[in-house]
């Protein structure tokens, strides 16, 4: 990860509330996913969890006793989070790999997109948890390598995409780093998520492919990310 990004104000003045509108919208898959394998975790972590929204929403979810971590390298975000924070949901300013810990499930959300060593950090966030839910940005489309100035590019500048996948790469990328893939499904942010006037343009021609098939839609519109269930 090119950390002076996010360990120096260079980030959150592009991103002042570090995507926590998303948050509500991402929870709703996690548990979709948690709820589908019966997923009962005593400790839940995230790494690079930004301004910590995720893991509030699902403290306040879970009535059961569930100690949450969140766990992020920007001073900034952490900065946020803190005013979250409670009995059982703490946020530490701290590189997880680099911390001697162990999880019954680690969140990695939109993480290792932006990691410049992204097959050493999937390597050893490996170790921090039997299951790991990933949620990946699938930017490799047709109309995203036709557009590229519009979108790779943008993407890279702002959010700090610097790694593109599609979801077989996906997949295989976490084959080549010795997970064992439970489950995965495709998100629909360009659906569900349509803000820009862009997007919301591309929202019915998205919603017209996936009605055949989501996999055909990403492939030529994109508009979706992939959540994975891994150990």
């Amino acid at each position: 990860m090119n950390s002076s990004r996010y360990t120096t104000e260079n980030y959150i003045s592009q991103n002042p509330d570090y995507h926590q509108d998303d948050s509500p919208w991402k929870v709703k898959y996690i548990a979709k996913m948690m709820s589908a394998h019966n997923l009962k975790p005593k400790s839940i972590a995230e790494i690079g969890c930004g301004a910590g929204e995720i893991l509030n929403l699902l403290h306040q979810q879970k009535n059961e006793e569930i100690d949450f971590h969140g766990f992020d390298i920007s001073q900034s975000a952490i900065d946020l989070c803190n005013k979250k924070t409670q009995k059982n949901l703490k946020y530490h300013c701290a590189d997880l790999t680099l911390e001697d810990r162990y999880y019954d499930l680690l969140l990695c959300i939109d993480v290792f997109e932006h990691v410049e060593d992204y097959f050493g950090f999937l390597k050893s966030v490996k170790t921090k948890a039997e299951y790991k839910i990933f949620h990946i940005p699938l930017d490799l489309s047709v109309l995203s390598i036709v557009m590229q100035d519009a979108t790779l590019l943008e993407w890279r500048s702002r959010i700090g995409h610097i790694h593109y996948f599609t979801r077989e790469l996906a997949i295989e990328t976490l084959n080549e780093c010795g997970y064992e893939i439970v489950d995965s499904f495709l998100t629909p942010a360009g659906i569900e998520r349509a803000k820009k006037m862009s997007a919301k343009c591309l929202k019915y021609p998205r919603l017209f492919l996936s009605m055949f098939s989501k996999d055909f839609a990403n492939r030529i519109l994109g508009g979706y990310s992939l959540l994975v269930l891994a150990k």
